[in-house]
């Protein structure tokens, strides 16, 4: 039994939306998260979420979202999955992503989401007519090509080869989607090997874009429990950590200034985007050429 908290507002403005696929706005209806990654930042005790692993939904979540849409004057893209993954395992039966997508299209908003599970795929119908007017960004997080890694670190989210999939399914479908690649870690994922065979597996998929980031972060609450889960999985890492990062936010991992030229050039040669502008902007002119062949005349 999931429950509820309660919430006063749904969506927020966002500053910058140039900084993270072009998101006007800001979307959670869930709190909370199951997915158990060793490495996740949402964890940090600077986002205050008590019982981070127990999954809650926001009352009267779909009623507030439609309130608060009619009100935006200014259309924009609606992001979702930030802080509590949107397509949560108790998705499947709640339908609250489902029905929030249904009104982003009803009221002429676009929408980027993010997330690890292939659930997503259930919702190609309504995220290919919300690109016919908006745009739509899909991002599936791949940070290993390796099932066995990706349950170790990944433990209760959908594997490695099944958000391939779910990119594949998107883009036949012509949804514009990609890999969120990150974050990786040294010694696990952060290996030149595994961007290579990512990048190689994200283009048999039909992915239209890889957005990477060539490291971590560790602040107090997920450095703890990151730690613990090295320990548990991979003993000895936890002291190389230490001793290569110390009590640092920004970690890179080793020799990332070699692996990123060597992903660029795969992408470029590969036909695949990896800057944020250009995946932004990529997103808008399919509208446009959608919106175009309206009036094309045989």
């Amino acid at each position: 039994m999931i429950s509820e908290i309660p919430a006063k507002t749904i969506i927020t403005k966002q500053k910058h939306p140039e900084y993270w696929f072009g998101n006007d706005f800001n979307m959670n209806l869930y709190k909370g998260c199951l997915h158990g990654c060793i490495y996740c930042d949402s964890r940090s005790l600077c986002y205050q979420i008590e019982n981070f692993d127990q999954v809650r939904i926001k009352k009267d979540a779909i009623s507030i979202i439609e309130s608060q849409l009619k009100t935006i004057r200014q259309k924009g893209v609606v992001g979702t999955g930030s802080m509590s993954d949107p397509y949560n395992p108790f998705e499947k039966n709640l339908g609250l992503t489902r029905q929030a997508l249904v009104l982003l299209h009803k009221y002429g908003f676009g929408t980027g989401i993010a997330t690890k599970s292939h659930l997503v795929t259930r919702d190609i119908d309504i995220l290919s007519d919300i690109q016919e007017k908006s745009p739509v960004i899909v991002c599936v997080t791949v940070t290993s090509s390796d099932n066995q890694i990706s349950k170790l670190i990944e433990p209760n989210v959908s594997l490695s080869s099944e958000r391939l999939d779910a990119i594949r399914q998107l883009s036949e479908k012509g949804v514009f989607c990609g890999l969120l690649m990150m974050p990786l870690l040294p010694m696990i994922t952060g290996s030149m090997e595994n961007v290579i065979k990512i990048v190689d597996m994200a283009k048999k998929s039909g992915a239209d874009f890889i957005y990477p980031s060539f490291g971590f972060t560790m602040r107090e609450g997920n450095r703890e429990y990151l730690y613990a889960m090295l320990d548990r999985h991979f003993p000895g890492y936890k002291e190389k950590y230490i001793e290569l990062y110390g009590n640092n936010y920004q970690c890179k991992i080793p020799d990332h200034h070699k692996i990123r030229l060597k992903f660029e050039e795969l992408c470029r040669n590969n036909g695949i985007l990896y800057q944020m502008h250009d995946i932004i902007s990529r997103s808008k002119e399919r509208v446009k050429q959608k919106q175009l062949s309206f009036f094309q005349v045989d």
